[in-house]
């Protein structure tokens, strides 16, 4: 039986703007399978980005459950959402996020300090493999405002896989890229899963990543309208 890493049931979102209750996700249900290439794509504010917040635990549903790695993520506090993030999930967003005083390398080794806490050999060594893997060890100790949009966003895929999550969810991750870039970026990300396993959720316009994906979840008003493989 395939292993499901995300399961969930009825999950609902709803915000309070004013006097105005916005349902931004209106009941889904989904599963998805470990190590696979996973889109979902919608217009804006289809819930998409919504989405990726609760089973990244950077949001709670409204009602509902999600469980991720078969933890019910909806119920864990503050503390308990963290330190599941920083075991379990990378990040990868469409501005980068890089911190612009740091270089490459110590955008890269920047969560093994602050949420994993390794010794400082075994980030290092670390480091170099990642540097290595997404071709910018040249650029190691480039800032990134020395290094090109694809440079960066690379810089962030690196930075998402550090501490070895079991899965990363990319937001817009070629948004404010070029299509050739856009392209190479896409490629990597399909090689890292190939090689390593790692599931990549993605919210997405990009039709490349939609036609590399096994799993597409098309999303409307806060409802998956359709499921299929590209």
């Amino acid at each position: 039986m395939t292993d499901i890493l995300v399961n969930s049931e009825k999950l609902a979102k709803q915000y309070k703007i004013g006097e105005v209750v916005v349902n931004a996700l209106g009941g889904i249900d989904f599963k998805i399978e470990t190590g696979a290439f996973t889109a979902f794509v919608g217009p804006s504010g289809s819930g998409k980005s919504t989405l990726l917040n609760i089973i990244g635990c950077l949001d709670k549903p409204t009602t509902g459950k999600i469980l991720v790695l078969e933890t019910d993520v909806s119920g864990l506090n503050r503390r308990k959402a963290a330190a599941f993030r920083g075991e379990n999930i990378g990040f990868i967003f469409q501005d980068f996020n890089l911190i612009p005083v740091l270089s490459a390398a110590e955008n890269i080794e920047y969560p093994l300090i602050m949420v994993q806490k390794w010794p400082a050999g075994r980030r290092r060594r670390r480091v170099s493999e990642l540097l290595e893997a997404v071709d910018l060890s040249a650029q190691a100790d480039n800032r990134p405002d020395q290094l090109s949009g694809g440079q960066k966003q690379r810089v962030a895929v690196a930075r998402a896989l550090a501490a070895g999550p079991r899965m990363v969810l990319a937001d817009e991750p070629t948004a404010n890229l070029d299509s050739e870039t856009a392209g190479r970026i896409i490629s990597l990300m399909r090689s890292i899963r190939d090689s390593f396993g790692t599931t990549f959720i993605f919210s997405t316009h990009d039709k490349r990543i939609v036609d590399k994906a096994e799993q597409v979840f098309f999303m409307e008003d806060g409802l998956l309208r359709q499921e299929g493989a590209a």
